[in-house]
């Protein structure tokens, strides 16, 4: 382990020299949350094609937000017929 992250070290310690790295490597975790959330909270889904809506649309506002698009707006472009423009 140790000489395993000695070979890494710069890899490794990227976040400390480019903030815009992420210390950890949750972000899947992240993503989930809110499905975990949202189960808990109502117990779980109705039905499997409602959660399957949600997942869609959870992954497609998160998708937006990591590109930088505001959810709202995403929404609104997805619903007005433009739900590509946050790949561009």
């Amino acid at each position: 382990m140790v000489g395993r992250l000695e070979k890494y070290k710069a890899p490794v310690c990227l976040f400390i020299h480019n903030f815009k790295v992420p210390f950890d490597n949750n972000q899947a975790e992240r993503d989930i949350r809110m499905i975990k959330v949202k189960t808990k909270v109502s117990g779980c889904f109705r039905s499997e094609d409602g959660a399957r809506d949600y997942l869609k649309i959870m992954s497609y506002v998160g998708t937006a937000h990591k590109q930088g698009h505001n959810a709202y707006d995403a929404i609104r472009k997805a619903f007005s017929g433009c739900p590509e423009f946050i790949f561009a």
